[in-house]
């Protein structure tokens, strides 16, 4: 059989059956005229079973049967199938029809293939009343396929929204005519549902234009008269975006163009764009980007970051971009608390009440609401309007009661539940009291008239007995200077008390006396005892007015001078200057640490070798004269010098003995330095107890040194060290913390270099005896076999016979005596060496060969011949 090809189908046996007929007939005649032709449809699955009867269902099985089959489509039958009976021959091919059985003439097609699509004729002999009748039926067989899995090829995965998008739906195979069903499902899943009037009952699904609601998953349904099959789903990704951002602000307080919210509260600022793929979010502030994402939070934002603010949404397959901006306005009140004062005004008639609140944004509202009136703000201006960071009410005094109070209401956007201060309108109890004294070297009498308390403050004035206004009126104490000079003796002087809450003044009588010839004379009654000189002009008496720098700063060390001068004409009053330091002690002369200079009018303090942070503070300038006490601070700064550069240990290494250690270091970065400190302790210690402090093991090294011998060390203590940069006081970074190392061994030097010494002086020697050998052969002739053992044409050879005797004995004639050697032992230069060890010739001679003695010729005799070579 040729390889390769498939052996050629049996000759079929079938039509044998036929010779067969007339015998199964039995005799009986045929009724050919009563012939029946049936024809009929059927109709099959591919891979399914399908059987085609040779007549009605009914009816009896044929006798005899013979089925052929015509292709579609083709005009020749082709045999199938012969049976009679049990008998059943097949035709040959029939397996490209399926599995094919006949039984009882029905034939049966297994696994059915499409290529039984056609026509199958029966042919049969039936039984019918004792006769047997021919039939004929033709079945007209229609093989249906079922459809395959279709799949969805779209023309593009992804596209841009707008653009013309198609699907296809595409099965293998099936038997037409099929319909089409398409399902769409959400990006995120959901159910399906068929998109509406996109022509979803066709194989091509038309999106024209693709807009985002079509982005999602896609399955396609193939339908026939066998079956129907879905696709897997394909996702189609529309592309589209960003859409114009939206900007929103939490938390949420918009006002007329964009947003506000208040200092120190946490703003999250979150942007949407819809987009696909999701949009990149950045943020912008006044052009300048501070974030990227889509949500900027905005923690304890303060009124330097309010402006625009901008959300920029890109998309990065696209490329393209959009943005939207919002205005922020940050609102922040005014620093501290609203402030409340009364003052007199209208000549002591009425009261100014003010309310004073300075800054912020926007600016704080204010308004005054006195008792038995309703906290509301009212729309009209007037006394009982609304201002700005100040507020003034003018209160009638005659229309007020004593101890009334009035409250001043601040509002503002940053301050949820605002801002109030009030201020109780009274006068004070009891009257004003006088009081005279003399200043120091009674140069001027001191008038003095107080009455503390009260809302505003009483007014007090200082008249003579004429009504005289002497001086300017000043609240709650007046005092008047007056010059000793001339004479005040029973002068008298009255002090006016006002206030706008009291419908008639006050007053205190106050007069001086003559002074009492006795030591002593007390003044009594309001009179005071004054020098008798002519009275000049009173003058007003003022609290002492000082000059000085508010801050004066020094660099660590050095020394700060503190300045302070008296002005104005309370110079003369003999006010008494003092210093104070920031611990609030007096500063007085003697002190090391402080210096004091003092002129006329002015006094300096100097601080000397000022340390940090201890001489740093604020100091007092304090004057005092009879009037009152004026103090000024200046805060003295004291600044270190700037941080010198870190430095890094390179070599710690000890000495042979443990006393002693080597120390290497170098610096890091830039900086001024005036010279490095080390420091040691000691590192083993017992777990439970601290460290021990660190202690400087070397001061004052120049700043332009590297390394250090430090010696005073205990060797059965282990150190720890490090390495400070110093610019002048200010220490830098302590270097990392490190250990000693061991010293190296250094006797490998030592070591190394007398095994090479040994080596060459061995070296000279072994030249030296291998010389001396090779050149004394005949004294040491056992080293001399042992070294040369090469053959050479001096070489001792064995005599065997007389003739090679003899010849031997010539060559060492004609050899010369050899010179002697300085290294032979035992011989001098041109000396005779003594035989060694019984040889009966001398070294350097030419050996004789032995001779027998007289008359013994004939007997045989042992010769030996010793032949001595000198090289």
């Amino acid at each position: 059989m040729e390889r390769g090809r498939a052996p050629p189908p049996p000759p079929w046996r079938g039509p044998w059956i036929l010779v067969l007929l007339p015998a199964l007939a039995g005799g009986q005649p045929l009724a050919a005229s009563e012939a029946a032709y049936e024809e009929w449809r059927a109709t099959g699955v591919r891979g399914r079973a399908v059987e085609l009867s040779c007549g009605p269902p009914a009816a009896a099985p044929p006798a005899v049967v013979f089925w052929s089959f015509t292709p579609q489509g083709e005009g020749l039958p082709r045999a199938v199938a012969v049976g009679s009976g049990r008998e059943v021959a097949m035709a040959p091919g029939t397996g490209m029809l399926g599995r094919v059985t006949l039984r009882n003439g029905t034939l049966e097609l297994r696994e059915l293939r499409v290529a039984a699509q056609g026509r199958f004729l029966c042919q049969g002999l039936f039984p019918e009343r004792g006769r047997l009748r021919v039939g004929y039926a033709a079945v007209l067989l229609r093989v249906l396929v079922p459809v395959s899995k279709p799949f969805v090829r779209p023309t593009a995965a992804a596209a841009a929204e707008g653009a013309a998008v198609a699907l296809t739906c595409t099965v293998r195979e099936g038997t037409e005519p099929l319909s089409f069903s398409w399902q769409h499902q959400e990006p995120r899943g959901g159910p399906s549902v068929t998109p509406a009037g996109l022509g979803g009952s066709r194989a091509e699904l038309q999106l024209t234009p693709a807009n985002r609601s079509h982005t999602g998953w896609y399955l396609c349904t193939v339908h026939n008269e066998v079956n129907n099959r879905t696709s897997d789903p394909v996702y189609l990704d529309i592309v589209y975006g960003p859409d114009e951002p939206a900007i929103r602000v939490e938390p949420f307080s918009p006002e007329q163009g964009g947003f506000s919210a208040g200092e120190r509260e946490d703003v999250v600022l979150s942007c949407l764009a819809p987009s696909n793929p999701p949009s990149r979010y950045v943020w912008l502030h006044n052009g300048s980007q501070v974030h990227v994402g889509q949500t900027y939070v905005i923690t304890a934002i303060a009124r330097a970051q309010a402006g625009t603010y901008t959300c920029l949404a890109e998309n990065s397959h696209l490329q393209t971009r959009t943005q939207a901006t919002i205005v922020l306005t940050v609102y922040y009140p005014p620093a501290g608390s609203p402030s409340c004062s009364a003052l007199a005004s209208d000549d002591q008639r009425d009261v100014a009440l003010r309310c004073r609140w300075l800054g912020g944004f926007p600016l704080v509202r204010l308004r005054w609401v006195g008792p038995q009136e309703e906290e509301e703000e009212e729309e009209e201006e007037g006394l009982m309007g609304t201002s700005f960071s100040m507020a003034t009410r003018i209160q009638s005094g005659a229309a007020t009661r004593n101890g009334s109070s009035f409250s001043c209401l601040a509002s503002h956007p940053a301050l949820p539940l605002g801002a109030a201060c009030g201020t109780t309108l009274w006068v004070p109890s009891g009257s004003p009291s006088c009081a005279a004294a003399a200043t120091k070297g009674d140069e001027y009498v001191m008038l003095r008239c107080r009455w503390e308390g009260g809302t505003p403050p009483v007014t007090l004035r200082w008249r003579d007995s004429a009504g005289r206004a002497l001086g300017d009126p000043a609240a709650s104490s007046a005092v008047l200077v007056l010059s000793t000079d001339g004479s005040l003796a029973g002068r008298e002087f009255v002090c006016v008390a006002e206030h706008p809450l009291r419908a008639a003044a006050a007053e205190c009588r106050l007069r001086l006396g003559k002074p009492d010839p006795s030591p002593a004379s007390p003044p009594c009654h309001g009179g005071v005892a004054v020098p008798a000189h002519s009275v000049p002009p009173s003058r007003r008496a003022e609290v002492p007015e000082l000059q000085a720098e508010s801050e004066v700063a020094v660099l660590e060390g050095g020394e700060a001078q503190l300045a302070c001068r008296r002005r104005g004409s309370s110079a003369s009053l003999g006010a008494t200057v003092a210093w104070y330091d920031p611990k609030e002690r007096e500063v007085t002369p003697g002190l090391a640490k402080y210096q004091l200079e003092q002129g006329e009018a002015w006094v300096n303090l100097t601080v000397r070798d000022a340390e940090w942070p201890g001489d740093s503070g604020i100091y007092r300038c304090t004057a005092t004269n009879a009037v009152g006490t004026a103090s000024l601070p200046v805060r003295l700064r004291v600044d270190r010098y700037p941080a010198p550069p870190n430095v890094t240990i390179s070599k710690l290494r000890y000495t042979r003995a443990r006393t002693e250690v080597r120390l290497e270091w170098r610096t890091q970065g830039a900086g001024n330095l005036t010279g490095f400190v080390v420091q040691r302790r000691q590192t083993k210690k017992p777990l439970r107890e601290t460290p021990s402090p660190w202690e400087t093991a070397a001061g004052d090294i120049e700043p332009h040194s590297r390394d250090r011998r430090l010696g005073g060390l205990d060797p059965a203590v282990l150190y720890a060290f490090r390495v400070l940069a110093v610019n002048h006081r200010t220490a830098g970074h302590p270097s990392e913390v490190q250990t000693p190392a061991e010293p190296p061994f250094e006797a490998y030097p030592a070591v190394t270099g007398a095994a090479v010494a040994g080596m060459l002086v061995a070296t000279a020697a072994s030249l030296l005896a291998v010389n001396c050998i090779a050149r004394h052969r005949e004294t040491l002739p056992r080293l001399h076999d042992l070294l040369f053992r090469t053959a050479g044409p001096g070489a001792q050879e064995p005599v065997g016979t007389a003739e090679d005797a003899e010849a031997a004995a010539g060559r060492e004639e004609e050899a010369g005596p050899a010179q002697g050697d300085s290294c032979a032992p035992g011989t001098a230069a041109g000396a005779e060496a003594a035989p060694a060890q019984g040889d009966p010739t001398a070294p350097g001679t030419a050996a004789e060969p032995l001779s027998a003695a007289a008359g013994t010729s004939d007997e045989p005799v042992n010769v030996t011949i010793t032949v001595t070579a000198t090289p």
